[in-house]
């Protein structure tokens, strides 16, 4: 209660709880675009081809490209809706209490299932299984007849398919991790709709649009963003800087003595040195920019500023580094944040590092005038500081 005896109401739209659906805002653009289109915009007489070709060639597409891509877990449930799409129409109604209990839970096996890729022997095992469930739903197709869209047993079906995607999507939430729930939801609308086979189709479409775009994206993420620390890849830099105009500023930015971190820690510390590195460098002012240059190299890039702007941001987050106290993580310590607290609070002994880096900035000018030339001027004053003695900022 605030001192004027009022309640304060925390926002509801919280801009924490925003950036975590931030993921889920294609998927969901796609889902009521077609949910919209489905139910306003039937297809023209001379365009009903659609309903069967279009779903077979997105989904097949979606197949190809998981394959292309190596991804397993997508393969598994991209095939799954394409098989259950092509059984529904070749084998009937009589296979839809099977395709509503085969389709999550294969999504479910693979989604708790480690990823090991489409190309291996684990994905020709499921090539293998999806066959088999094919010639099983050819035996059952005589035994159940007149079913509806998506009977109880299969509604909780989806519910335990849903619920191991939701449980691989967080906290991480990459594109495909999204794309994949999206999809399943997809399907259980498809399943569900009982008005006519114009949104069955328009929904198994948009089950396979939503796979190709979340794999496109991720192919995209992994190109251009660093897995260690999530901060935008040397890639993603050299592409920013063709865009750019004549002001700007480039650091380089180095953790010193990071062989001795590897050496006398392990690699595991280091790579804890490289993520703290990175979180800082990406709370950095000043409108900058930070990118995982390589190794224990990162990048900084003020658009539009002058190097007389973007020194005082670049000494504080120096500062910022070396006054933060980094706890060595034991093999034992907990992982979350309130029992690495209490374990503290009740005076469990944890080794704590202190890391400092070395920058180099430069600006466009005379001796420097394209990009490339900026970098390595950037990388040569960061030689400088530390010949210097290390832990400072040089231009």
């Amino acid at each position: 209660m605030s001192a004027s005896g009022r309640i304060a109401l925390k926002p509801v739209l919280d801009p924490e709880f925003l950036k975590a659906l931030r993921p889920a805002g294609i998927p969901a653009g796609i889902l009521l675009a077609t949910a919209v289109l489905a139910w306003l915009v039937p297809l023209p007489a001379g365009l009903q081809g659609l309903h069967s070709a279009g779903p077979y060639a997105l989904l097949a597409i979606a197949v190809a490209l998981a394959w292309y891509f190596n991804r397993g877990r997508a393969f598994v449930v991209a095939a799954s809706l394409l098989g259950a799409f092509g059984a529904s129409h070749a084998l009937g109604p009589g296979v839809q209490v099977g395709l509503a209990i085969l389709v999550p839970l294969n999504a479910a096996a693979v989604l708790l299932l480690p990823e090991r890729g489409a190309r291996y022997r684990a994905g020709y095992a499921w090539i293998v299984l999806l066959a088999l469930e094919g010639l099983l739903l050819v035996g059952l197709r005589d035994l159940v007849s007149g079913a509806e869209p998506m009977p109880l047993v299969g509604r909780i079906a989806f519910a335990v398919g849903f619920a191991c995607a939701a449980w691989r999507t967080w906290p991480e939430a990459t594109p495909l991790q999204v794309g994949t729930a999206s999809a399943l939801v997809a399907w259980f609308i498809a399943a569900n709709w009982r008005y006519g086979t114009d949104p069955h189709s328009a929904f198994m479409s948009a089950a396979g649009v939503i796979l190709v775009v979340s794999m496109l994206r991720e192919s995209h993420r992994l190109a251009f963003r660093d897995a260690l620390t999530g901060l935008p890849g040397r890639r993603a830099l050299e592409e920013r800087l063709r865009s750019l105009g004549s002001r700007y500023v480039v650091a380089m930015v180095d953790v010193d003595h990071f062989k001795k971190f590897n050496d006398t820690h392990g690699h595991d510390i280091g790579d804890q040195v490289l993520k703290l590195v990175g979180a800082r460098l990406a709370e950095v002012g000043g409108d900058g920019i930070a990118f995982r240059y390589g190794g224990e190299e990162f990048s900084v890039l003020f658009p539009g500023a002058k190097l007389t702007d973007a020194l005082p941001h670049l000494e504080a987050i120096r500062a910022s580094i070396e006054d933060y106290r980094m706890a060595v993580r034991s093999p034992d310590r907990p992982r979350s944040k309130e029992a690495g607290s209490k374990r503290r609070g009740e005076g469990a002994p944890e080794q704590t590092l202190s890391v400092t880096v070395s920058i180099g900035a430069c600006a466009p000018g005379k001796n420097a005038r394209t990009p490339a030339q900026v970098v390595k001027a950037a990388d040569e004053a960061l030689y400088r500081a530390k010949q210097g003695g290390r832990n400072r900022v040089s231009t």
